[in-house]
Protein backbone atom coordinates (compact mmCIF):
# COMPACT_ATOMS: atom_id res chain seq x y z
CA UNK A 1 0.00 0.00 0.00
CA UNK A 2 2.80 2.36 0.92
CA UNK A 3 4.61 1.84 -2.39
CA UNK A 4 1.36 2.68 -4.28
CA UNK A 5 0.97 5.87 -2.23
CA UNK A 6 4.55 6.88 -2.95
CA UNK A 7 4.07 6.20 -6.65
CA UNK A 8 0.96 8.41 -6.69
CA UNK A 9 2.81 11.08 -4.69
CA UNK A 10 5.73 10.88 -7.09
CA UNK A 11 3.43 11.54 -10.04
CA UNK A 12 1.77 14.44 -8.23
CA UNK A 13 5.12 16.05 -7.38
CA UNK A 14 6.27 15.59 -10.98
CA UNK A 15 3.21 17.58 -12.11
CA UNK A 16 3.52 20.23 -9.39
CA UNK A 17 7.21 20.82 -10.13
CA UNK A 18 6.74 21.39 -13.87
CA UNK A 19 7.48 25.11 -13.46
CA UNK A 20 11.05 24.35 -12.29
CA UNK A 21 12.22 23.65 -15.84
CA UNK A 22 10.58 26.85 -17.09
CA UNK A 23 12.38 28.85 -14.41
CA UNK A 24 15.70 27.22 -15.27
CA UNK A 25 15.25 27.96 -18.98
CA UNK A 26 14.26 31.57 -18.38
CA UNK A 27 17.10 32.37 -15.95
CA UNK A 28 19.60 30.68 -18.29
CA UNK A 29 18.86 33.40 -20.87
CA UNK A 30 20.82 35.83 -18.69
CA UNK A 31 22.80 33.82 -16.12
CA UNK A 32 25.65 31.76 -17.53
CA UNK A 33 26.62 28.81 -15.34
CA UNK A 34 26.12 29.42 -11.60
CA UNK A 35 23.44 26.70 -11.53
CA UNK A 36 24.38 25.99 -7.92
CA UNK A 37 23.51 29.56 -6.90
CA UNK A 38 20.20 29.59 -8.80
CA UNK A 39 19.29 26.20 -7.35
CA UNK A 40 19.99 27.41 -3.80
CA UNK A 41 17.87 30.52 -4.35
CA UNK A 42 15.01 28.23 -5.39
CA UNK A 43 15.58 26.08 -2.29
CA UNK A 44 15.20 29.19 -0.14
CA UNK A 45 12.08 30.20 -2.06
CA UNK A 46 10.47 26.77 -1.61
CA UNK A 47 11.28 26.44 2.11
CA UNK A 48 10.60 30.02 3.35
CA UNK A 49 14.32 30.17 4.11
CA UNK A 50 16.81 32.96 3.47
CA UNK A 51 20.20 32.73 1.80
CA UNK A 52 23.56 34.19 2.79
CA UNK A 53 25.89 34.42 -0.20
CA UNK A 54 29.62 34.72 0.21
CA UNK A 55 31.56 35.54 -2.90
CA UNK A 56 33.79 38.05 -4.60
CA UNK A 57 32.31 41.05 -6.45
CA UNK A 58 31.26 40.54 -10.06
CA UNK A 59 29.96 36.97 -9.79
CA UNK A 60 26.36 37.83 -10.82
CA UNK A 61 24.80 37.74 -7.35
CA UNK A 62 22.63 40.82 -7.97
CA UNK A 63 21.85 39.76 -11.53
CA UNK A 64 20.79 36.27 -10.38
CA UNK A 65 18.18 37.36 -7.84
CA UNK A 66 16.92 40.17 -10.11
CA UNK A 67 16.50 37.70 -12.97
CA UNK A 68 14.72 35.18 -10.74
CA UNK A 69 12.33 37.85 -9.44
CA UNK A 70 11.38 38.81 -13.00
CA UNK A 71 10.80 35.16 -13.94
CA UNK A 72 8.54 34.75 -10.89
CA UNK A 73 6.73 38.05 -11.67
CA UNK A 74 7.60 39.38 -8.20
CA UNK A 75 8.81 42.70 -6.80
CA UNK A 76 12.59 43.06 -6.30
CA UNK A 77 14.44 45.63 -4.17
CA UNK A 78 18.16 46.01 -3.65
CA UNK A 79 19.46 47.58 -0.43
CA UNK A 80 23.10 48.63 -0.36
CA UNK A 81 24.29 48.31 3.24
CA UNK A 82 26.61 51.10 4.38
CA UNK A 83 27.95 52.18 7.80
CA UNK A 84 25.58 55.17 7.95
CA UNK A 85 22.43 53.15 7.20
CA UNK A 86 19.57 53.35 9.73
CA UNK A 87 16.83 50.77 10.49
CA UNK A 88 14.23 53.23 9.15
CA UNK A 89 16.04 53.16 5.78
CA UNK A 90 15.05 49.48 5.54
CA UNK A 91 11.68 49.05 7.21
CA UNK A 92 10.29 52.58 6.73
CA UNK A 93 9.23 55.37 9.06
CA UNK A 94 6.47 57.85 10.01
CA UNK A 95 6.56 61.18 8.15
CA UNK A 96 4.54 64.32 8.87
CA UNK A 97 2.03 65.34 6.22
CA UNK A 98 1.46 69.14 6.57
CA UNK A 99 -1.61 69.18 4.31
CA UNK A 100 -3.45 66.64 6.51
CA UNK A 101 -1.69 67.71 9.71
CA UNK A 102 -0.94 64.09 10.60
CA UNK A 103 1.77 61.45 10.46
CA UNK A 104 1.60 58.89 7.68
CA UNK A 105 3.56 55.72 7.10
CA UNK A 106 6.22 55.58 4.43
CA UNK A 107 7.09 51.93 3.88
CA UNK A 108 10.72 51.02 3.29
CA UNK A 109 12.32 48.81 0.60
CA UNK A 110 11.79 45.70 2.78
CA UNK A 111 8.24 45.60 1.35
CA UNK A 112 9.04 43.43 -1.66
CA UNK A 113 9.13 39.72 -2.52
CA UNK A 114 12.86 39.53 -3.23
CA UNK A 115 15.31 41.57 -1.16
CA UNK A 116 19.01 41.79 -1.96
CA UNK A 117 20.87 42.94 1.16
CA UNK A 118 24.14 43.80 -0.54
CA UNK A 119 27.22 43.60 1.69
CA UNK A 120 25.18 43.11 4.87
CA UNK A 121 28.34 43.21 7.01
CA UNK A 122 28.95 46.86 6.04
CA UNK A 123 26.11 48.07 8.30
CA UNK A 124 26.13 48.18 12.13
CA UNK A 125 24.35 45.61 14.29
CA UNK A 126 21.21 47.75 14.80
CA UNK A 127 20.48 47.71 11.06
CA UNK A 128 21.30 44.01 10.68
CA UNK A 129 18.91 43.25 13.56
CA UNK A 130 16.09 45.20 11.89
CA UNK A 131 16.48 43.12 8.73
CA UNK A 132 16.80 39.83 10.59
CA UNK A 133 13.67 40.57 12.65
CA UNK A 134 11.74 41.10 9.42
CA UNK A 135 13.18 37.84 8.08
CA UNK A 136 12.16 35.87 11.17
CA UNK A 137 8.76 37.42 11.95
CA UNK A 138 7.84 38.28 8.33
CA UNK A 139 6.39 41.54 9.58
CA UNK A 140 7.62 44.99 10.60
CA UNK A 141 6.37 47.50 13.14
CA UNK A 142 6.24 51.21 12.21
CA UNK A 143 4.81 53.74 14.65
CA UNK A 144 3.09 51.10 16.75
CA UNK A 145 1.36 49.47 13.75
CA UNK A 146 2.36 46.01 12.50
CA UNK A 147 2.54 45.39 8.75
CA UNK A 148 2.87 41.85 7.35
CA UNK A 149 5.34 41.28 4.53
CA UNK A 150 4.04 39.89 1.28
CA UNK A 151 4.73 36.23 0.47
CA UNK A 152 6.81 34.84 -1.09
CA UNK A 153 9.50 36.74 0.80
CA UNK A 154 13.15 35.88 0.20
CA UNK A 155 16.20 37.71 1.52
CA UNK A 156 19.51 37.19 -0.22
CA UNK A 157 22.30 38.75 1.83
CA UNK A 158 25.80 39.00 0.42
CA UNK A 159 29.13 39.51 2.11
CA UNK A 160 32.62 39.92 0.71
CA UNK A 161 35.02 37.32 2.17
CA UNK A 162 38.23 39.31 1.57
CA UNK A 163 37.48 42.87 2.75
CA UNK A 164 37.07 42.93 6.52
CA UNK A 165 38.15 46.52 7.20
CA UNK A 166 35.24 48.75 8.21
CA UNK A 167 32.81 45.85 8.47
CA UNK A 168 30.57 44.56 11.23
CA UNK A 169 30.69 40.75 11.03
CA UNK A 170 27.37 39.04 11.72
CA UNK A 171 27.26 37.29 15.12
CA UNK A 172 26.88 33.50 14.98
CA UNK A 173 23.32 33.70 16.39
CA UNK A 174 22.29 35.98 13.51
CA UNK A 175 24.07 33.94 10.84
CA UNK A 176 22.17 30.88 12.13
CA UNK A 177 18.92 32.57 11.02
CA UNK A 178 19.92 32.02 7.40
CA UNK A 179 18.82 28.63 6.15
CA UNK A 180 21.69 28.38 3.66
CA UNK A 181 25.14 29.88 3.38
CA UNK A 182 26.34 29.51 -0.19
CA UNK A 183 29.87 30.09 -1.40
CA UNK A 184 30.12 31.42 -4.95
CA UNK A 185 33.16 30.50 -7.03
CA UNK A 186 34.57 31.76 -10.32
CA UNK A 187 32.95 30.55 -13.56
CA UNK A 188 34.74 28.06 -15.81
CA UNK A 189 36.76 29.36 -18.78
CA UNK A 190 34.01 28.27 -21.22
CA UNK A 191 31.33 30.00 -19.16
CA UNK A 192 33.38 33.18 -18.90
CA UNK A 193 33.89 33.23 -22.67
CA UNK A 194 30.10 33.08 -23.06
CA UNK A 195 29.70 35.85 -20.45
CA UNK A 196 32.04 38.11 -22.45
CA UNK A 197 30.13 37.43 -25.68
CA UNK A 198 26.74 38.14 -24.11
CA UNK A 199 27.93 41.40 -22.55
CA UNK A 200 29.40 42.61 -25.85
CA UNK A 201 26.43 41.73 -28.05
CA UNK A 202 24.27 44.54 -29.37
CA UNK A 203 20.83 44.90 -27.85
CA UNK A 204 21.90 43.84 -24.36
CA UNK A 205 20.48 40.90 -22.45
CA UNK A 206 17.29 39.14 -23.60
CA UNK A 207 14.11 40.23 -21.86
CA UNK A 208 13.08 37.95 -19.00
CA UNK A 209 9.42 36.97 -19.19
CA UNK A 210 7.34 35.95 -16.15
CA UNK A 211 6.87 32.17 -16.34
CA UNK A 212 5.56 31.63 -12.78
CA UNK A 213 3.18 33.57 -10.57
CA UNK A 214 3.98 34.12 -6.87
CA UNK A 215 0.83 32.13 -6.05
CA UNK A 216 2.37 29.09 -7.77
CA UNK A 217 5.39 29.33 -5.46
CA UNK A 218 3.12 29.33 -2.40
CA UNK A 219 1.31 26.26 -3.76
CA UNK A 220 4.65 24.57 -4.46
CA UNK A 221 5.64 25.06 -0.80
CA UNK A 222 2.66 22.89 0.18
CA UNK A 223 3.82 20.23 -2.29
CA UNK A 224 7.35 20.32 -0.84
CA UNK A 225 5.92 19.54 2.61
CA UNK A 226 4.22 16.46 1.13
CA UNK A 227 7.50 15.00 -0.21
CA UNK A 228 8.00 11.65 1.53
CA UNK A 229 10.91 11.27 3.93
CA UNK A 230 11.60 7.80 5.32
CA UNK A 231 12.55 7.27 8.97
CA UNK A 232 15.98 6.09 7.82
CA UNK A 233 16.56 9.44 6.12
CA UNK A 234 15.44 11.25 9.29
CA UNK A 235 17.93 9.17 11.30
CA UNK A 236 20.65 10.01 8.74
CA UNK A 237 19.95 13.76 9.16
CA UNK A 238 20.03 13.46 12.96
CA UNK A 239 23.29 11.47 12.84
CA UNK A 240 24.93 14.19 10.71
CA UNK A 241 23.85 17.00 13.06
CA UNK A 242 24.59 15.09 16.28
CA UNK A 243 28.04 14.13 14.99
CA UNK A 244 28.90 17.87 15.03
CA UNK A 245 27.98 17.97 18.75
CA UNK A 246 29.37 14.62 19.93
CA UNK A 247 31.94 13.49 17.34
CA UNK A 248 33.23 10.72 19.62
CA UNK A 249 29.90 8.87 19.38
CA UNK A 250 30.32 8.50 15.61
CA UNK A 251 33.97 7.34 15.34
CA UNK A 252 35.01 10.95 14.75
CA UNK A 253 37.12 11.53 17.86
CA UNK A 254 39.69 13.38 15.73
CA UNK A 255 37.14 16.19 15.29
CA UNK A 256 36.54 16.64 19.03
CA UNK A 257 39.33 19.19 19.45
CA UNK A 258 38.42 21.01 16.22
CA UNK A 259 34.73 21.72 16.81
CA UNK A 260 33.83 24.45 19.30
CA UNK A 261 30.07 24.00 18.88
CA UNK A 262 27.86 22.01 16.54
CA UNK A 263 24.56 22.50 14.76
CA UNK A 264 21.44 23.44 16.73
CA UNK A 265 17.96 21.92 16.19
CA UNK A 266 17.54 24.66 13.58
CA UNK A 267 20.23 22.83 11.57
CA UNK A 268 18.22 19.58 11.66
CA UNK A 269 15.06 21.38 10.54
CA UNK A 270 16.90 23.21 7.74
CA UNK A 271 18.59 20.01 6.53
CA UNK A 272 15.25 18.15 6.39
CA UNK A 273 13.43 21.03 4.65
CA UNK A 274 16.25 21.58 2.16
CA UNK A 275 16.47 17.87 1.33
CA UNK A 276 12.72 17.79 0.62
CA UNK A 277 12.96 20.92 -1.54
CA UNK A 278 15.96 19.47 -3.41
CA UNK A 279 13.96 16.30 -4.16
CA UNK A 280 11.14 18.56 -5.42
CA UNK A 281 13.57 20.41 -7.73
CA UNK A 282 14.62 17.02 -9.09
CA UNK A 283 10.90 16.34 -9.61
CA UNK A 284 10.81 13.45 -7.18
CA UNK A 285 8.20 12.69 -4.51
CA UNK A 286 10.61 11.14 -2.00
CA UNK A 287 13.97 12.00 -0.41
CA UNK A 288 17.08 9.90 -1.00
CA UNK A 289 20.38 10.14 0.94
CA UNK A 290 22.02 11.95 -2.00
CA UNK A 291 19.56 14.83 -1.55
CA UNK A 292 20.77 15.27 2.04
CA UNK A 293 24.41 15.12 0.95
CA UNK A 294 23.85 17.68 -1.82
CA UNK A 295 22.49 20.35 0.53
CA UNK A 296 24.54 19.47 3.61
CA UNK A 297 27.45 21.87 3.02
CA UNK A 298 25.18 24.87 2.42
CA UNK A 299 23.05 24.11 5.49
CA UNK A 300 25.86 23.25 7.91
CA UNK A 301 28.90 25.38 7.01
CA UNK A 302 27.75 28.41 9.06
CA UNK A 303 26.49 26.30 11.95
CA UNK A 304 29.79 24.68 12.98
CA UNK A 305 32.10 26.70 15.20
CA UNK A 306 35.83 26.08 14.91
CA UNK A 307 38.29 26.03 17.79
CA UNK A 308 41.59 27.94 17.76
CA UNK A 309 43.30 24.61 17.16
CA UNK A 310 41.30 24.07 13.96
CA UNK A 311 42.16 27.56 12.72
CA UNK A 312 45.83 27.00 13.55
CA UNK A 313 45.79 23.81 11.49
CA UNK A 314 43.88 25.54 8.64
CA UNK A 315 40.95 23.16 9.05
CA UNK A 316 37.73 24.57 7.56
CA UNK A 317 34.06 23.77 8.05
CA UNK A 318 34.16 22.18 4.60
CA UNK A 319 36.82 19.72 5.77
CA UNK A 320 34.77 18.79 8.84
CA UNK A 321 31.56 18.28 6.83
CA UNK A 322 33.41 16.14 4.27
CA UNK A 323 34.83 14.00 7.08
CA UNK A 324 31.37 13.59 8.65
CA UNK A 325 29.74 12.63 5.32
CA UNK A 326 32.52 10.10 4.68
CA UNK A 327 32.12 8.52 8.12
CA UNK A 328 28.43 8.63 9.10
CA UNK A 329 26.63 5.52 7.85
CA UNK A 330 24.47 6.14 4.80
CA UNK A 331 21.04 4.39 4.86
Amino acid sequence: MQSVDIEALNQQIYIDSAFVEKLNEETAKVIVGQRHMIERLMLGLLTKGHVLLEGLPGLAKTLAINTLSKAVDAKFNRIQFTPDLLPADIIGTMIFNPSKNEFTVRKGPIFANFILADEINRAPAKVQSALLEAMQERQVTIGGETYPLQEPFLVLATQNPIEQEGTYPLPEAQVDRFMLKVKITYPTKEDEREIIRRNLQTGGFPEIKPVVKPEAILKARESVNKVYMDEKIEKYILDIVFSTRNPGDYNLSSLQALINYGGSPRASIALAKSAKAYAFLKRRGYVIPEDVRQVCHDVMRHRIGLTYEAEAENVTQEDIINKILDTVEVP
